[in-house]
């Protein structure tokens, strides 16, 4: 199975939500809001400016919630599908509105409000969803093993400030760490889902890596619970960096609709969002600082300050904004030939190996040498030895008084 074979979308139970009022929407996304700390972010920054690539199975653009916000960008799944068969843009959709979702009526106050309610989203589609018809080819032809790579350059290219890749894969490949490093080099803040097979325990009670998140250089992201603790099904590794909510978050869905799901994925949407926040306030900031500001802002910090199952804890907006406007006047960018060229290897050609070549008689005569002093060693060691039990033996009372003259009778 090739690398791209693995690729699955992450919202793990998704279910249309019962018919609801828009504003029973809002209502429904009030306890994440509020987790996120995100009506005081608000007052700081609604994400202006700042554009999410959001690597997906595409996005709505007329959803209601979405209007005006949405760029449809290229669409590398081309030619999986048989010709004439719309994508149905379920999971995309669902994602770009957790993170810049602006509502609608009167001033925006229904239906769902993303993270970044002012950002614009660029979609880009990069994978199928299950039951699209050519779901099976896409994940079998080579031809689209690298479309994550492929996408990630393209969003760079088009502006992209942040990239949301809410998808999961087994393996990495070259092209998609080369893409990573050109992003980053660029000034790209790129955020991944760690995966959701935390429930099926892995070695060591670790669950597998999951691609591209495990890649240095991208936020890998957990989803809790209830109490804010690990959900279940969220990968526990050492890639983990945050968390954030992902169960029963809402969303929007195609065609004006709402749905309420569970995932990693959707707790990486919402991490997307509050890096947009901060690249709207500091625009300048390079990605490792605003991972920083992002980590140091983070509650519910585990004891000892990380774990593999929530990182450095869970995300919260406000105190991550207050962190970016401590550290912004600090520069933390690579400098050298690689980050001139981010698609070139890490590292050089290894020096050639210095051969000596020895004289095989003078070594032989060296090796006599030092066996002969070895021996001698050996023998003196012997005698001194010997010498001093003697010594130890004469030392004892019993010998003493044998040795000393015996009176004449």
């Amino acid at each position: 199975m090739t690398a791209a074979g693995t690729l699955a979308v992450l919202a793990c139970g998704l279910a249309p939500g019962a018919p609801a009022r828009a504003d029973e929407v809002r209502d429904g996304q009030r306890e994440v809001l509020r987790t996120l700390g995100l009506p005081g972010a608000w007052r700081i920054s609604k994400g202006q400016g700042v554009t999410v690539a959001v690597l997906d199975s595409g996005v709505d653009a007329g959803h209601r919630d979405l209007t005006g916000s949405v760029t449809e960008g290229r669409d590398f799944t081309a030619g999986a599908n048989p010709p004439g068969v719309r994508p149905p843009k379920l999971h995309g959709t669902y994602m770009a509105s957790l993170i810049a979702g602006h509502g609608h009526g009167p001033g925006g106050g229904d239906g769902v409000i993303g993270v970044a309610p002012r950002a614009e989203v660029l979609s880009v589609r990069v994978i199928l969803e299950d039951e699209e018809p050519g779901f099976r080819e896409f994940n079998s032809a080579e031809r689209y093993e690298n479309v994550v790579a492929r996408g990630i350059r393209y969003a760079v290219d088009h502006g992209a400030d942040v990239i949301n890749m809410s998808i999961s894969k087994e393996l990495a490949t070259a092209e998609e760490r080369a893409a990573i490093r050109y992003a980053v080099s660029r000034g790209v803040v790129l955020v991944a889902a760690a995966g959701n097979e935390g429930a099926d325990g892995g070695s060591g009670g670790q669950a597998p890596y999951s691609y591209p998140a495990a890649f240095p250089g991208v936020v890998s992201v957990a989803a809790t619970g209830p109490g804010l603790r690990r959900a279940s099904f969220s990968n526990a590794n050492p890639s983990v960096l945050v968390a954030a909510p992902g169960v029963d978050v809402l969303g929007a869905g195609p065609g004006d609709a709402y749905w309420v799901g569970r995932g990693t994925s959707q707790a990486t949407a919402l991490v997307s969002g509050v890096a947009a926040l901060i690249k709207a306030e500091y625009p300048e900031m390079s990605p490792a600082l605003v991972v920083q500001a992002i980590t140091a802002g983070a509650t519910r910090r585990p004891a000892g300050g990380y774990d593999t199952g929530t990182g450095f804890g869970v995300v919260n907006a406000a105190r991550a904004l207050a962190e970016a406007a401590r550290i912004s006047g600090h520069t933390h960018t690579a400098a050298g030939p690689a980050a001139a060229d981010p698609a070139r290897p890490l590292g050089g050609p290894a020096p050639p190996v210095r051969v000596v070549r020895r004289d095989g008689r003078a070594v032989a005569v060296y090796a006599g040498v030092a066996g002969t002093a070895g021996l001698g060693a050996v023998a003196s060691l012997v005698l001194i030895a010997v010498v001093a039990g003697r010594g130890r033996a004469d030392d004892r009372p019993g010998a003493a008084r044998a040795r000393q003259p015996v009176p004449a009778p």
